[in-house]
């Protein structure tokens, strides 16, 4: 048996970091604690009114006011709701904090972030089949991770995604192959659809093929289409990206937010370099990772190694053979992949989007 060594360190340092695992544990209350409200639909029912007891909330949303109590008590005392003091317990009133509505509640507001709650705890279900996929290489995929985590993509990214005409119309180079009167485009890895909806939206001529290896995705994809209007223009293939040439020619071939999930990225980016006309463009959309890896980094790298290692890196190894590439794919990564795939190079379109950049494949 190993025998551990512990150092010598200051009780300064070892205060800072006992206090950022408290602050760590508390975190992760409020991420589940989100969760519970969001699924619960407690917190569109505060939303609803002037304030709520337990018993009101549970009565109204056919749950049991003891934990309903329990829940509002431990939301007031982290600050996500107020609280107005009644005679008893059971008569004390809970009201949403300010800005708490538009995070957890607004679709469409570019500040929503309750889908991250989701994510977290759909891959906290997986963590016995994470912990044995570290030991052993192998992944978990997006079907074990299941429903919520692929609608809490499709919602993170969906506002996002709306924002991508407004965004495109400022870059002459794509704007330009949108535009066309026969413009037709391959959206790789397209999920719950948004991008492919949204850039039909905005362009009344644009014709546009989703892929997608995922079958839920897809079925919801087609379903998105049609409710907003577009699936005479925009379809959806149960089909991987690397086969993106057989189904063209593109004007444009779209990788929005997945590359690094693909487990053979060199294959997608040789097939869409078959795919796209000569007057084209190929464009991947991908977390905007430092230059470098360095130590101590800032919260958006931390954040992707956060994905990284409880969602992309264990999918993208849950096929084989992978390359492995996980959420932090570097411009470095990236460039390598399309030198490989007989691509030149790669240029920075536009450095920052959210938490994205993207780069055009030359």
């Amino acid at each position: 048996m190993s025998t551990i060594t512990i150092t010598e360190t200051s009780q300064d340092a070892t205060t800072a970091f006992a206090d950022r695992m408290m602050s760590a544990t508390l975190g992760w209350v409020d991420l589940m604690a989100v969760h519970l409200g969001s699924q619960l639909g407690w917190y569109a029912e505060l939303a609803t009114g002037d304030g709520v007891t337990a018993g009101e909330l549970a009565q109204r949303t056919r749950t049991d006011a003891r934990y309903a109590r329990e829940w509002l008590e431990q939301q007031a005392a982290t600050g996500i709701l107020s609280a107005e003091e009644g005679t008893d317990a059971s008569s004390r009133r809970f009201r949403l904090a300010p800005g708490v509505a538009e995070v957890l509640l607004d679709r469409s507001s570019l500040s929503y972030l309750e889908p991250l709650a989701r994510m977290a705890a759909s891959a906290a279900v997986q963590l016995d089949a994470l912990l044995d996929a570290y030991r052993t290489g192998g992944g978990v995929s997006w079907e074990q991770l299941g429903e919520h985590a692929r609608e809490s993509q499709a919602d993170m990214n969906r506002p996002w995604f709306d924002q991508l005409p407004s965004l495109f119309a400022g870059n002459e180079r794509i704007h330009e192959v949108l535009r066309r009167s026969t413009a037709r485009i391959a959206d790789l890895g397209a999920g719950g659809g948004w991008s492919s909806i949204a850039l039909a939206q905005a362009y009344p001529h644009l014709r546009v093929v989703g892929f997608d290896i995922d079958e839920p995705s897809v079925e919801a994809a087609r379903r998105n289409a049609a409710a907003a209007g577009v699936a005479d223009r925009v379809e959806f293939l149960l089909c991987d990206a690397a086969l993106v040439a057989e189904h063209g020619p593109f004007d444009a071939v779209f990788a929005f937010e997945c590359l690094h999930d693909m487990p053979h990225p060199v294959d997608v980016l040789a097939s869409a370099r078959g795919a796209v006309s000569e007057d084209g463009i190929v464009v991947i959309m991908d977390e905007a990772t430092e230059e470098h890896f360095t130590a101590d980094a800032s919260e958006l790298e931390r954040l992707l190694y956060g994905f990284s290692l409880f969602v992309c890196l264990p999918d993208g190894l849950s096929h084989r053979p992978s390359a492995g590439t996980g959420t932090v794919m570097r411009p470095s990564t990236l460039r390598g992949y399309a030198r490989s795939a007989g691509w030149s190079d790669i240029r920075v379109l536009i450095p920052e989007f959210g938490l994205w950049r993207f780069y055009e494949i030359v």
